[in-house]
Parts: structure tokens; sequence; C-alpha cells
């Protein structure tokens, strides 16, 4: 009998083509309890990809386009007078759900994109002064288009630091995108669902799984040594933070459970080091202009930092 894991893996790629190590990513991040952020041109299947994995784990699922109009009531929620009664009554946002998905999050003024702070980092929103619980699997997919600038709001760092990951979605290659047109055919335009193959005990237990994985000090010492490394190159205005050292093992120890490892490896460190870090370093303006990124930055990290036998 497959594993949940396997029946999970095994759900999403019937539906997400050719995106095999954008899902790979997707379900680390989940496991590890964190959030991410899904960032690609239009049509490459960011939304389908977020509302899949919240149908295949049989959690509740919202969307909400960010616009420039948009107010942080109109995702947290609002208190709203009922004379009949005498009393306000909280008429809740989208927020509280379990998936939420953020569509285009920097076409929202920072505002409102502050919105989300309190409720990626604590699982919890405070509206009038009074405080709500999310629920425990709270988990945040945003996306963003990378291209047009126009009409976005960067996101601030201490945003950018609440995710996560940072999943960078291209384009399928031929034989997937031929694949996806002949799915699309046969469902007649229709667009593909997929249905719960875990039970809610089976998702809290894999979630605790990732967090007991495994690790030896030495690991931990590779991890601390590779976020530093980022403090200490030349071209870095801000390396990454004491955060995102706790992210990569996080996802590093999510990892190894996706490949049912009891214990994380130096590999596992590097798979989800860029995506992890990527979002997290601001590059000197000189450096920008010759050319140099964030992944080169890490690449170069990753070279130099001794890997642990």
């Amino acid at each position: 009998m497959a594993s949940p894991l396997e029946r999970l893996q095994d759900a999403l790629s019937q539906v997400v083509l050719g995106q095999q190590a954008v899902l790979g990513d997707l379900v680390t991040c989940f496991l590890a309890r964190g959030h991410v952020l899904l960032e690609g041109v239009p049509g490459v299947a960011k939304t389908l990809t977020a509302r899949s994995i919240a149908g295949a784990l049989g959690l509740m699922f919202k969307r909400v386009q960010f616009t420039p109009d948009l107010m942080p009531s109109d995702v947290l929620g609002t208190s709203v007078f009922r004379p009949n009664e005498g009393v306000f009554a909280l008429v809740k946002g989208p927020i509280f759900t379990e998936v939420l998905v953020a569509d285009e999050i920097n076409r929202t003024p920072p505002k409102t994109q502050a919105a989300l702070l309190e409720a990626m980092e604590e699982r919890q929103v405070t509206i009038d002064g009074e405080t709500h619980l999310l629920p425990p699997q709270f988990f945040v997919v945003a996306t963003q288009n990378p291209v047009e600038l126009e009409g976005t709001w960067p996101l601030p760092e201490a945003q950018l630091d609440r995710f996560m990951m940072r999943v960078r979605v291209g384009y399928p290659d031929e034989a997937a995108e031929k694949e996806m047109l002949a799915a699309f055919h046969r469902r007649e335009g229709k667009s593909p669902s997929v249905e719960a193959v875990l039970t809610p005990a089976e998702l809290t237990g894999l979630q605790h799984l990732a967090a007991s994985v495994r690790c030896d000090p030495s690991v931990i010492d590779y991890v601390v040594k590779l976020v530093r490394s980022t403090r200490g190159n030349a071209r870095v205005k801000l390396g990454g933070s004491p955060r995102s050292a706790q992210s990569l093992l996080a996802a590093a120890k999510a990892r190894a459970a996706l490949k049912q490892q009891d214990f994380v490896t130096p590999d596992d460190v590097k798979e989800v080091a860029r995506s992890v870090l990527n979002h997290r370093l601001m590059l000197t303006s000189e450096a920008e202009v010759e050319g140099l990124t964030a992944d080169e930055v890490i690449r170069q990290s990753l070279e130099r930092v001794e890997v642990p036998r």
C-alpha cells in the first residue's frame, strides 16, 4: 500500500504537469509549517498548483485577488454593528481559512500586505483589539509576476522574511506541455480538480514526522555556516537572518521526511537552500550593476562552506 506521502505526490503530479520541482518545494514547505511565494510569468499554473495542493490535502481553500484598492479589512474582516442585537459582530474575511492564495500579492499597497504579517508568523489575527486564532494548518501561497513592474509594490523585507520559500515557476518542457494540452482537450476545457487523499490525522502525523526527523549537530553547524557566509559576502547588503537559518533547517528536515528518511543529510540542505534563501538576500548596488544574483551568491556559499562528513 502506498504511503500518505506517495499518495499525495501521485495525486498532485496527475493534475500539475511538468512542475515536479515546484510541487516538491510546495509539499516540503507545508510539511515544515511554512508559507511559500510562487513567482512566475502568467499562465504557468501558479493558482492551479495552490488549489490542487489544498484539494489533495483536504483543506479549506480561499483565493484573494490582490489589487491596488484592496483594504486590510477585505482580507482580515471587520466588526459590523447589529442594531437588533445591540452588539458588534465580527464578519470574518477570507484569511479565516486553511489554505489562502494571495494572488499577485505585490499589486496591493504595503498597508494591506502588512495585514498578513501577524497571520503568517503567529497564525492569528487581531481585529479591533481582539485576537482570533487561525486554523493550525494555516498555509499561505502567494503569487507574483516578476515581469510586470507597473502598478506593483515590492514586498518589504519583513514580509519576504515571513515566507519560508520563494519558488520560481518556469515553463514546462515540450513533452509536459503536450501532455497538458491533451489533458485540456480531454476535459473539454474544464479546470482540473483533485480529491483529498489524506485524512486530517495523516496530515498532522506527517507534519509531526517532519519536525521529528533526526539532525546531527554537524548538519546544524553546516546550516549556520551557510547562512553566516551570506552575511560575510562583501557584495551582499543584507544577508540571511537567524529566522532564515531556522527556515533552512526546518525545510531540510521536511525534505528528508518527503524522501522517507529519518535523518537529515547535507544534500537535503543543499536541495532547499536556494528556495529558502534567494528572497532574503539584498545585494549591493555595485553587485546588481555587475549582474550578480542572489542565486549566484548562494551557489558560491554552497561551494565555499565545507560539507560535513
